[in-house]
C-alpha cells in the first residue's frame, strides 16, 4: 500500500484528501504550520487517523522544511496554498511568495527525496482562464494558460500566483525528471469538514448571508469536493495520467449562483449588489473531458454541490 504526503492538511481540498487516503487503507503524512494548533485537531477525528496517519510542521517560505515529511514516500499531493484573504495589501508576501516559492520548496524537497514516484500538484483554473482573448478560445482545456500581464492589469493576483506557480513547476519537473501531474479544479464548493469554513466556504457563507456588502462580479466554473477530491487520487494512482487535468462542473456568474439558490433557500438575507470588479466575469466554459476519459465518473452538478454545501452550513450552526 503506497504512502502518501499531502501538504497543507488542514485546507479545504486537503483535509478531504487525507480523510479519503485514509479510509482507502494509506499511511499519510499531512505538513502544517503548526501541529499543535487546535484548528489541527479535527484531522485525528478522522477513521484511520490514529493508527496511520503524522501530522508534521512545514512552512511554505522556509526552504528544506519538507525534506523530512517527504523523505520515504511513494507520492505527494502538494495542495498548500494560500488563498487572498480580502483586504490583505501584503499581497506579495502573503499570497505571491507563499505560493510560487512554496510550490518551488516542496519539489526541491521532492527531487532529493528517494522513493518518490510521483507528485501531483493542485493549480487552479486561475491558471487557465484569465486571457483576453478568452471568449474567442472557449470551452478552455488543458492547452490554454492565463496571461500574466492579463492578471496584472486587473489585480488578479490569486490568478497570477498560481499561474506562475505552475509553470515553474513545470520547468522544475522537466528539469530534475519529476513525474508531476497537475490537477486545475474551478471553484470548489460541498459539506465542510473542518470546525470552521474555509476561503471558498467563507466567500460562500458570506453571499448567502449578506455579509460582505456586495457579491463578486466573477463568472467561473464551480465543482464538487468530493470529484476534486477523486481527480487527485486518479492523477497519482492511473498510470496514463499526465499533463494538467481541468476539473470543473458548470460555470456561472455569482448572481445565477444567488438566484438559484433564493429559488430553493428564499429564508435567507442574500447579497444584493454587484461588485464593480473588472476582469474577472468574462463568459466561458471549461472542457474536463481529459479526465473524465481517465475514469472520472461524471461531475455534480451546482444543485448537488450547493445542496450539500448549504446542508453542512445549517447542520453545523452557521446558517
Amino acid at each position: 500500500m503506497p504512502e502518501y504526503c499531502v501538504t497543507g492538511g488542514t485546507g479545504f481540498i486537503a483535509a478531504y484528501l487525507v480523510k479519503s487516503l485514509l479510509e482507502r487503507g494509506h499511511k499519510v503524512r499531512t505538513t502544517v504550520r503548526d501541529p499543535v494548533l487546535k484548528q489541527v485537531g479535527f484531522l485525528w477525528e478522522l477513521n484511520g487517523a490514529k493508527d496511520r496517519l503524522k501530522i508534521m510542521k512545514a512552512d511554505l517560505l522556509l526552504e528544506g522544511s519538507f525534506d523530512e515529511a517527504i523523505e520515504g514516500v511513494d507520492g505527494v499531493f502538494h495542495t498548500a496554498s494560500p488563498v487572498l484573504v480580502p483586504y490583505d495589501t501584503n499581497i506579495q508576501e502573503n499570497l505571491i511568495d507563499p505560493c510560487i516559492k512554496g510550490t518551488l520548496n516542496v519539489l526541491n524537497s521532492c527531487k532529493k527525496a528517494s522513493s518518490l514516484k510521483r507528485v501531483v500538484l493542485t493549480s487552479s483554473c486561475s491558471s487557465i482562464r484569465y486571457r483576453y482573448d478568452v471568449q474567442q478560445v472557449s470551452p478552455l482545456n488543458e492547452s490554454h494558460w492565463s496571461d500574466p500581464n492579463y492578471c496584472k492589469d486587473y489585480n488578479l493576483w490569486y490568478a497570477y500566483a498560481k499561474t506562475i506557480a505552475e509553470q515553474e513547476a513545470w520547468k522544475v519537473a522537466e528539469k530534475s525528471g519529476i513525474d508531476l501531474v497537475v490537477v486545475n479544479p474551478s471553484f470548489v464548493v460541498g459539506p465542510l469538514l473542518a470546525p470552521q469554513p474555509t476561503s471558498t466556504l467563507l466567500l460562500i457563507l458570506a453571499v448567502i448571508t449578506g455579509r460582505k456588502g456586495e457579491y463578486p462580479n466573477t463568472t467561473v466554473g464551480f465543482v464538487h469536493i468530493d470529484d476534486v477530491v477523486s481527480a487527485h487520487i486518479l492523477a497519482m494512482e492511473e498510470n496514463n495520467a499526465s499533463g494538467r487535468l481541468v476539473c470543473s462542473s458548470s460555470v456561472a456568474h455569482w448572481s445565477e449562483i444567488i438566484e438559484m439558490l433564493k429559488a430553493k433557500y428564499p429564508s435567507y438575507p442574500y447579497e444584493n449588489k454587484c461588485s464593480s470588479q473588472e476582469g474577472d466575469n468574462n463568459p466561458h466554459s471549461m472542457d474536463s473531458s481529459k479526465i473524465i476519459k481517465l475514469g472520472l465518473p461524471p461531475l455534480r452538478t451546482l444543485d448537488q454541490m450547493f445542496d450539500d454545501c448549504i446542508k453542512s452550513f445549517q447542520e453545523k450552526g452557521f446558517l
